[in-house]
Parts: structure tokens; sequence; C-alpha cells
């Protein structure tokens, strides 16, 4: 197949389906995913899509949702490693919600090992990880289901949250940033996912790096909001990137950034786990309930060294 070829039917599926992997255009294009990077940002040159990490989308502010099928496939190790500090905020006995989503599907697994816990959801994903947990309540959303995502949406789902009120919400979504906070491209489940965040006493945001500076239709989460986000460390030269961190914190949101794997056994945190590194910014909302911290408590004068950490990925 000539480049020209390659690139049009590349050009085609991410058209047809928001956002593809690199692995899944190699495999639909016949060639290695070197070749298709290179494809992708030829592409990106010409306005026609935007790269993020493994995988293409539809170019612009205003992307349109991708399924469930090409989500599970983008950033995946970026997930793990946000979904393993996210549990960590979670103690034993608590009530949470965990909205849709392919990052909150991750979480949920890890959650499935947290004693006592009741978790309140609107995704059938959610449940399913969470189905044969022992000690973990599944509390149902009603609702009408809304096939791409497998989340309960519409008045049913949104009636059923009255009068719910719980310790935190973990929340994830198509595109955050600092000027509207969380976004996305569907109007049901931006109602629902408002719902959700009203019945918490904290709002933890879970989005990788990918969604850092892409904004969607339909606002979920105002950034006046969110108490805490819980994200990967941007790439090298990834200023848009760097630029929201920043200015989140600005505006009081607390940043954790998920890194790399923290050896440690029982007692290391909730049912014996240790999430991966994290760096809270100290920036706080003032009057905000401050979570507990993740990992080890910082060194003395922290907030030099973050906002350093910060400045540092911008200028990459």
């Amino acid at each position: 197949m000539f480049a020209a070829e390659r690139r049009q039917l590349i050009l085609e599926m991410v058209r047809a389906n928001g956002a593809v992997s690199l692995r899944e255009l190699a495999r639909v294009v016949q060639t290695s995913e070197v070749t298709v990077r290179r494809d992708v940002r030829a592409l990106e040159a010409e306005g026609l899509l935007d790269r993020r990490h493994g995988g293409a989308v539809l170019p612009g502010g205003f992307t349109r949702e991708s399924g469930f099928p090409q989500k599970s496939h983008l950033a995946t190790a970026e997930k793990t490693a946000i979904a393993d500090v996210a549990a960590g905020l979670v103690e034993e006995g608590e009530a949470v919600v965990v909205g849709a989503g392919t990052t909150t599907q991750e979480l949920a697994r890890r959650l499935a090992r947290v004693p006592g816990l009741t978790v309140v959801t609107n995704s059938l994903l959610v449940a399913q990880a969470l189905a044969h947990a022992n000690r973990v309540e599944v509390v149902m959303t009603g609702g009408t289901l809304r096939g791409s995502n497998y989340a309960l949406v519409g008045s049913g789902a949104e009636q059923s949250l009255q009068g719910l009120r719980v310790s935190r919400a973990f929340l994830s979504g198509s595109g955050l940033t600092a000027e509207r906070g969380l976004s996305t491209s569907n109007m049901l489940s931006a109602s629902v996912d408002r719902a959700l965040v009203q019945a918490a006493a904290e709002v933890v945001v879970l989005a990788d790096h990918t969604k850092l500076g892409t904004d969607t239709m339909f606002q979920t989460v105002p950034t006046d909001v969110m108490t805490r986000l819980v994200t990967d460390e941007p790439p090298p030269h990834d200023d848009r990137a760097a630029t929201e961190l920043q200015a989140l914190a600005d505006q009081g949101v607390q940043i954790t950034i998920a890194g790399g794997v923290a050896s440690g056994g029982a007692g290391d945190g909730p049912a014996g786990r240790r999430p991966r590194r994290e760096s809270p910014l100290p920036v706080q909302r003032r009057g905000a309930h401050q979570l507990r911290s993740a990992g080890p408590l910082p060194d003395p004068q922290p907030g030099e060294r973050e906002r350093a950490r910060v400045a540092d990925l911008r200028r990459r």
C-alpha cells in the first residue's frame, strides 16, 4: 500500500471512530507502528487529525466521543498508574461514587480489595469489576443503558442519586482544561456525572495527560468543584499538558502525578496496597478538605520543589 493510500485509510478510521490506537491502525493498514506513527505525524501537520499518546483523534478542541473499544487501547499504562494512586485514597469502610469510563474501570478492579467498601455507580463495567469482591457492596443507579460506554443514563439514573451523600466521587471524562474543568461529548452522560458530583463531599478527577488541554461539548465538573486531579506525567515537549497542569494548580486543584512503581507489602496502604509514586502540588482551594496522602509525607518546603517541577515540564 502506498503512503497516500495508507494515510487516507487512517484518516477514514479516525473520522469513523473519533479515536484509534496506533496498534489498531497498524493492524488495519498492515504495516508497523513506526510507519503508522510517521503517517499520523504527517496528517497532523496537515491539520487533518491530532496525535495522542498511543493513537490519533479527530482534530480541534471539541472532539467527539469514541467508543469503549477504542478508548480501552489508549494510554493503558497511564490509566493503570492513575488507578493505583486513586485506589490508595480510599479507606476501608468508605462509601464512594465511581463514574463510567475506562480509567474508572481500572480503579474498580483495585477497589475490589478494599473491605467494607460501598460503591455507587452507573457503570456496568465498574459493577462487573466489583461483582465478586468480598465485603464490597455495589449500588447501581437506575436509568437507560447507553451501549457505547456501558453506562446507565437519563432521568432514572439522576433521580436514583437524589438524597445520596458519599465521601468522594471518582470521575473521568473526554477532556480537561483549567478554564472549563472536566467535560464530555455526550449530553446524557454529562448530566448523570453532574448528579454524581452533587452526591459527593469531594471530587477526584482521573485523567491521563492526553485529556489535558482537550475541550469537549458538555461540562461535567467545573474547576472550582474539583478537589484533586490524578494524572500521569506528560511526556517531554508536551507544553499544552504542562501548561494546563500549572493553571489547574493555580486555581486550587491538588495535582497528584502517578509515576514509577513503589515497592511495598502489606500495611503500606488500604488493603495492603501501596500506590505508585505521586507528587501532590500543595496549592489548595481555601477551605477545601485535605485528602489523605497517597504516598509518603513530603519533604519540608514542598511548594518550591513541586512548582519547579511543573515549570520544568513546561520548559521541556
